[in-house]
């Protein structure tokens, strides 16, 4: 695939202005046909960030699924569910939300309060989520992935690839369509406040659907993005960009180039998501803090892109 690599690389610095770039994992798949578009380091670890919420919410259809709870079902804040960081809810200890609301808080919010408040509804307690979070990536063949919370804060244990995102992304789509509004919401309401959706792709990008977008210091900007244009569902999984505006550029470029991807030639094409070979090189978990432009991670790299924008 290195010449994808040299396409794909081009379009990137194009869309970014010739700016020097760091560029982490990526992987397009066709979610139809299963056959992988591109792929750049699909098996490298990663911090997975808030597109651990993935699996969360999975694992919520899942007790949905089994009767165990319903939309209306309402959970409640625990102690421990109120002391996690922002992003966050905010509930007192004590308060409650239906199901509904806490899937819309978790995944357009990535409320880390929430998900800790649907671990402990779907499976008695946080531990005893993460144990079946694990089960179930095994199950679902995210053979390099590792969790160790339901909400993707900072753990350096917890890992997971290009590859095993996107595997986790399709089981989200083939196994729970009834579901998908979820991911393509663009806004929600608690109460009178209004919260937006992180993901800008959902705004910007023709036929975008969906999925999460997470970010942590040293994981970078990430997104796992999904449109649909004449029945063609692409996945597109991206890691490790400096600011969610080149994470954006280069899913888009990714998503393109799926997109005109002659019919003809994908007949030939033997590549799967399951049969993709793994990566002889694939390299050990890394940190790009001092690439991202962030004021909590890199307060001198993120004036010096605020001068550059005046």
């Amino acid at each position: 695939m290195r010449y994808r690599t040299a396409i794909l690389a081009l379009l990137f610095i194009v869309g970014l202005g010739c700016k020097e770039v760091f560029a982490g994992p990526a992987l397009l798949f066709d979610v139809n046909t299963n056959k992988v578009l591109y792929a750049e380091e699909p098996d490298s670890l990663w911090y997975p960030a808030s597109l651990t919420k993935m699996m969360t919410a999975y694992l919520t259809f899942e007790a949905i699924k089994s009767g165990k709870l319903t939309l209306k079902s309402k959970i409640s804040c625990s102690a421990h569910a109120r002391k996690q960081p922002p992003s966050k809810i905010g509930l007192k200890v004590g308060g409650a939300m239906s199901l509904d609301l806490a899937l819309k808080s978790l995944i357009v919010k990535s409320a880390n309060d929430v998900a800790v408040m649907l671990a402990e509804a779907v499976a008695g307690s946080e531990a005893a989520f993460v144990a079946r979070m694990n089960v179930t990536a095994k199950r679902l063949g995210m053979t390099r992935t590792k969790f160790v919370n339901p909400h993707g804060l900072p753990a350096p244990a917890q890992v997971t690839t290009a590859r095993d995102l996107a595997k986790l992304a399709r089981a989200i789509i083939t196994d729970y369509p009834e579901y998908a509004h979820y991911w393509s919401m663009t806004q929600m309401r608690i109460g009178k406040i209004k919260l937006r959706s992180h993901n800008g792709l959902l705004r910007s990008f023709k036929g975008a659907d969906g999925l999460k977008t997470g970010f942590i210091c040293d994981s970078g900007f990430n997104v796992v993005a999904s449109a649909t244009r004449d029945g063609t569902r692409l996945v597109a999984v991206v890691l490790g960009d400096a600011s969610s505006a080149e994470r954006n550029v280069r899913t888009k470029n990714l998503l393109e180039y799926g997109y005109q991807q002659p019919g003809w030639k994908q007949l030939f094409n033997t590549i799967t998501l399951d049969n993709l070979p793994m990566t002889p090189n694939a390299k050990g978990v890394r940190s790009v803090r001092k690439s991202v432009v962030s004021w909590s991670c890199n307060p001198k790299k993120a004036r010096t892109a605020k001068k550059r924008r005046r």
